[in-house]
Parts: C-alpha cells; sequence; structure tokens
C-alpha cells in the first residue's frame, strides 16, 4: 500500500504484452471488481459517500460511478482494437462527467448493477480470445505509441483495485 491516498496501491506500470498466467490472472482480476467494489462501499450513508477520499478529490459516491464510466469506454476500446485496424480511441473528461447530475442524483446501486453487467459482459469477451488477439492495438491520444488489448487488462485490472482502494482507505482513515 501506497502513503499517497491519490495512488492507495501505488501507479500502475504498464504493460504490453503478458504471458498467457498474468493474462488469466488480471482478467480474473477485472472479474471480481464489481464485488469488491460493491463490498466497499456496502453500508455507507450519503453522508459518507459524499466525503471526497483525499483533499481535493473525487467524493466516495463519484469514485463509485466512475468505475462502470470508465470500465464501459475500456470495453469499448477493447472491441474496437478487435474489430478495427489500429483505431484512434477518443478520450473524455473523467472530471466532467463527475460532476454531471447523473453521478449526483442516480443511487449507487444503479452503478454497482451497471458494472457487474457491463464485466460479466467483458470478461466474457476477454476468455474468448485467442492469443494473438491480446496483441492487437489502439492509439490512445493520452498515451505515447500503440497500446495493445494486453495493456487494456493490465491497465484496467489495476484501475478496479485503485478505485476500489479510495473507498476501502478512506474508510480505514474514518474508522467506518
Amino acid at each position: 500500500m501506497s502513503s499517497d491516498p491519490r495512488y492507495p496501491i501505488g501507479r500502475f506500470h504498464a504493460r504490453t504484452e503478458l504471458t498467457a498466467d498474468e493474462r488469466n490472472a488480471l482478467i480474473n482480476e477485472i472479474a471480481a471488481t464489481p464485488a469488491a467494489m460493491r463490498e466497499a462501499v456496502s453500508g455507507l450513508t450519503d453522508a459518507q459517500l459524499d466525503t471526497p477520499y483525499r483533499e481535493g478529490g473525487w467524493t466516495l459516491r463519484q469514485v463509485a460511478h466512475h468505475l462502470p464510466d470508465s470500465h464501459l469506454n475500456a470495453y469499448c476500446r477493447t472491441k474496437l482494437a478487435l474489430t478495427e485496424n489500429e483505431p484512434t480511441i477518443r478520450p473524455y473528461d473523467e472530471d466532467a462527467w463527475a460532476r454531471l447530475a447523473d453521478t449526483r442524483q442516480t443511487p449507487v446501486d444503479v452503478s454497482l448493477a451497471l458494472l457487474e453487467s457491463l464485466h460479466v459482459r467483458w470478461v466474457t469477451l476477454l476468455r474468448s480470445l485467442r492469443a494473438e488477439d491480446f496483441r492487437r492495438t489502439f492509439r490512445h491520444p493520452d498515451h505515447e505509441g500503440m497500446q495493445t488489448v494486453d495493456w487494456i487488462i493490465a491497465f484496467y485490472s489495476w484501475h478496479g483495485r485503485h478505485h476500489t482502494a479510495h473507498v476501502t482507505s478512506t474508510r480505514e482513515r474514518h474508522g467506518w
């Protein structure tokens, strides 16, 4: 664990090529993300959900809604990489999305259900791929060079654990 509240599990270390065993382990982590986030926010009050995980950071509610927003984009990016030749994906303004009314007004449970359904589809897709499919590439304007489907798996395995740790570390600090 990191002492930096922005990166409670440490920073992401990019990987563009994984072994079959590494890939399977990371896909299993992606599959476990919805249950881990559901457990992390379980029993929190509205006031607790509206607590930032760090000074100037998102609230736990925003974090919980961000995860399906981000992973839905990742799912689409995975499908683009698998069906197009080196597509350039479109980034989005995560902070702007986190400030929209649906993030403030929608119960967290709705986003958790979306995350669960999304991950069933995404993990089914990932587990169906052939070894060469994981080397398919795409361009991400926010990252240098080409990224691979393996990179997506490595990043979003980390991403789910990263944001779940924002919630769990906040709970620990506050004694919730």
